[in-house]
């Protein structure tokens, strides 16, 4: 469908961004506080990348913004159609796209910027079709380190969550995940040998050795159960639900899926708002 929209009519205007050089702790501060999953990253003005809450989990270890940021991402101008950017964020499985005229950063449009779009359509068609297979669900006991696992080696940034009976519980996202973890600090060693076994020079195996210590700083995942940190009152949509009354629920929790469940709360898929960008392109 056509909507007869441009980028510059639902993008974000005033956007929060980082600059190089810059720190892990830095943008984590941003997250926390600010509620987003990603932003933009600048050097002298121009758009150099985008940092992710999945760059910081998928490298814990790493502090330094230029190793964690996407490099060169994808951007789009402000005089585009909503379609094409649905395109683009559907078809490169990205979240948000830098918004960029005359090589400076003038807005962010995202996928939670086109679901509130959505919302406003009136759009009858029904959920079905948009249903995602093969849906990734997590027992409420399951440690939340294996959870981040489970989530990373699954490409999702959240999964529902059940109970023993199998009945929907909750939702666990990577919001929650660094929210419950920390920072943790440690000094680490590394013995440099400046001879082997094999050099005539090293006497009866004696070697002049260098110690060389090092601080290491990495995300801390805790081993807690999910359910202690996970979303409890969780929205849930039906199969035959209308598409901009799922994008309402969506755009008024800041949620990017909903579980769809049976009348006995029976998780049977999610939808995805990722998914529902294909409204405005097939």
């Amino acid at each position: 469908m056509e909507s007869g929209m441009k980028v510059k009519d639902v993008m974000t205007k005033n956007v929060i961004y980082v600059t190089l050089p810059g720190t892990r702790d830095e943008v984590l501060k941003i997250f926390k506080t600010q509620g987003i999953s990603g932003v933009p990253v600048l050097r002298d003005g121009k758009v150099v990348g985008i940092v992710t809450r999945t760059d910081l989990l998928r490298k814990p270890e790493e502090e330094q913004l230029a190793l964690l940021m996407t490099r060169d991402p994808i951007t789009i101008s402000p005089e585009e159609p909503l379609e094409k950017a649905a395109r683009i964020l559907y078809e490169n499985k990205i979240r948000r796209l830098p918004v960029v005229e005359n090589g400076e950063l003038v807005g962010i449009i995202s996928i939670a910027d086109i679901i509130r779009a959505l919302a406003d359509m009136g759009i009858e068609e029904t959920i079905d079709r948009y249903l995602e297979d093969g849906t990734v669900i997590c027992w409420e006991m399951t440690p939340l380190n294996i959870a981040a696992m489970m989530m990373q080696m699954s490409g999702i940034n959240a999964m529902p969550v059940v109970n023993d009976d199998c009945e929907l519980v909750g939702i666990i996202g990577d919001d929650e995940i660094l929210k419950a973890s920390m920072i943790e600090d440690r000094l680490e060693k590394s013995d440099m040998s400046t001879a082997h076994d094999e050099d005539a020079w090293a006497w009866e195996g004696v070697r002049d050795t260098l110690r060389l210590y090092y601080g290491v700083s990495e995300i801390k995942i805790p081993k807690i159960p999910v359910k202690e940190v996970m979303v409890k009152n969780v929205v849930t949509a039906y199969q035959y639900s209308e598409v901009s009354e799922c994008a309402k629920k969506m755009a008024r929790g800041n949620f990017d899926q909903l579980p769809v469940v049976t009348s006995e709360n029976m998780i049977i898929g999610v939808l995805k708002d990722r998914d529902l960008l294909k409204v405005l392109f097939e």
